[in-house]
């Protein structure tokens, strides 16, 4: 991170490893609102993509409609009540399966002309068809009727038109409905259509198909028994002529008188019987030219006012939750996957931290320019990045001087994680604070601090490595308590490596004499060795990650190796974390 990064005013959060729970602890509730607070965007932008899908089919696809008539059965029944309850039942469900005939049916397809509408003939097996006879392990292409009847190779090839009727009498099998309401003896016939008007038109033709069924099956079954009737009735009028041919006989010579009795009530029932069923058959040639239905309309269907199908509320809300869920889902694997360091503890408990905190960034202030150093500074024009919100970790620092930890350096996991810009503020503050701090330059990669500190000094902390007694000149006062040595012009060994060897004129051990803290900006770890060869002539090294970016592994490994070559880790700061993260 460059000097010129402002940071906010928010207080960082230092969290000691000793409070933090071990790596079995339980889920709570801040763990909770931290998932989400990392990962709602996961959710929300999975939620919001399905609801486009949804959206999306909701306007590409083709509306529905649906119109129902209502008719009332008369079930001809006798007996019981409990014989009448089951005929009835009985009754109802066979008038629900004529009214589902192919007679019905077809005659409505008939009737409204349906073999040339495309709604009804249209043999291009839809996407929601092939899904579905792939998942029924079907065909996906649909065998037309002909291609049945050549397969069987009994019944002859059926004509264009029969095709296409057989096509559409099974097309609209599929897009009709018909129930009885309830334990009432009303059924209700619905009918779906692509229009209002076809789904009324065709839902009242089939109530008036199964009407005229129900008529013409009657008339049949009446015709039928007529002829029975016919039949029998002469086979009535033949036995009653000769019962009458031998009353007659009988009678004109009477012998016998029980025997006259006996003819005379034989004759009586061949004619009583024979007028019974004469009676019968013309109440049936009646019915054959007066048919009554069993069914007839109380409510025929009325144009809908809204499409059935597809319903968007539900297939909004459907998605919504799909949405939700999948989002929840990815969201969990994305953040159980994660290596980014983001909280605390990730670092604290893996690397056994004194302490970690965090820092928010924010924009800069005024025009992009670094802020000036404190009061009392004089006439210098020098600055330095503010970060408001590290009075917390200055006064850790403090303490750790107490601890005669005075030499301590301040290196970044990776470039841009900030290290510079806290190593300068800290000093600042430790300044502020009374104590005579010394700010050291060795970042020789890339280094921030003396472009927008000293760009215009003459000698730095490599001129001194050669001559101790240039330090008074190179080292520049910017406040009455902080001086700031810069880098210099580096050659081929870094300032860094030469301070490990020990054969400098420069010695942090005369240097605790004159100042109460030390500062070393050292370069990123990942672009230089640097900070394993300084790290070990220090007495404590803060090792600065950027929240989000940096690796938590990277990050151990850091610490890892820097306490193998002698290293004292004093803790870790979180750079760059969100205002959410912050208390």
């Amino acid at each position: 991170m460059t000097s010129s990064t402002i940071f906010s005013g928010v207080s960082p959060i230092s969290l000691p490893a000793a409070a933090t729970g071990g790596g079995n602890s339980p889920l709570t509730l801040r763990d909770m609102l931290f998932f989400f607070r990392m990962r709602w965007h996961w959710i929300v932008a999975t939620t919001i993509a399905f609801l486009a899908i949804a959206g999306t089919y909701l306007l590409t696809a083709e509306p529905t409609f649906v119109a129902s008539t209502q008719l009332v059965i008369f079930p001809q029944v006798s007996g019981s009540e409990a014989q009448r309850a089951f005929a009835e039942d009985a009754f109802i469900e066979g008038q629900l399966e004529i009214a589902r005939s192919s007679d019905v049916v077809g005659g409505t397809v008939a009737a409204l002309d349906l073999v040339h509408d495309p709604e009804f003939v249209d043999q291009t097996p839809s996407l929601q068809g092939r899904a579905k006879n792939w998942l029924m392990g079907l065909s996906s292409q649909l065998d037309t009727p002909s291609q049945d009847a050549a397969g069987k190779g009994t019944i002859e090839a059926q004509t264009e038109e029969e095709r296409l009727h057989d096509w559409a009498t099974a097309k609209l099998l599929n897009m009709m409905d018909i129930r009885r309401i309830g334990s009432s003896t009303i059924i209700e016939i619905s009918a779906a259509a692509s229009t209002p008007q076809k789904a009324v038109d065709i839902a009242d033709t089939l109530a008036g198909q199964y009407i005229q069924k129900n008529i013409a099956m009657k008339a049949n079954a009446a015709r039928q028994y007529s002829d029975w009737l016919a039949k029998f009735i002469a086979e009535q009028q033949r036995g009653l002529a000769e019962a009458a041919s031998a009353l007659a006989s009988f009678t004109s010579n009477p012998r016998d008188q029980f025997k006259l009795a006996e003819l005379q009530s034989a004759t009586d029932a061949r004619r009583s019987l024979y007028e019974s069923t004469l009676n019968q058959l013309t109440e049936a040639k009646q019915r054959i030219t007066y048919p009554m239905s069993d069914a007839t309309i109380v409510s025929q269907a009325t144009l809908p006012l809204s499409k059935a199908r597809p319903r968007s509320t539900l297939i909004a809300a459907f998605a919504a939750a799909v949405g939700l869920g999948a989002g929840l889902a990815l969201a969990m694997i994305r953040h159980a996957s994660d290596r980014r360091l983001v909280r605390p503890h990730q670092i604290a408990e893996t690397c056994d931290l004194p302490f970690v905190t965090v820092l928010a960034t924010s924009k800069r202030i005024g025009n992009g320019d670094p802020a000036r150093f404190p009061a009392g500074m004089g006439s210098s024009t020098a600055a330095y990045p503010v970060i408001p919100g590290m009075t917390e970790l200055s006064a850790t620092v403090v303490g750790l001087r107490r601890k005669r930890r005075i030499v301590i350096g301040v290196v970044a996991v990776n470039p841009g994680n900030g290290a510079s810009t806290i190593a300068s503020e800290l000093a600042v503050l430790s300044s502020v604070s009374g104590a005579k701090t010394l700010l050291i330059d060795a970042a020789a990669q890339k280094s921030s601090l003396s472009k927008a500190i000293a760009p215009d000094s003459a000698s730095g902390l490599v001129d001194v490595l050669d001559n101790g007694d240039l330090f008074q000149t190179a080292a520049l006062p910017l406040t009455p308590t902080l001086k700031f040595l810069p880098l210099g012009k580096v050659d081929a060994v870094t300032p860094a490596i030469r301070l490990s060897s020990r054969r400098t004129q420069l010695s942090f051990a005369e240097l605790k004499k004159e100042f109460d803290t030390i500062f070393v900006d050292i370069s990123a770890f990942s672009e230089s060795p640097d900070a394993n060869a300084i790290a070990p002539e220090l007495d404590g090294v803060l090792v600065v990650a950027s929240h989000g970016r940096t690796s938590i592994d990277d990050a151990m490994r850091v610490i890892e190796t820097m306490r193998n070559v002698g290293a004292e880790i004093l803790g870790a700061i979180i750079n760059h974390a969100p205002r959410s993260m912050q208390p």
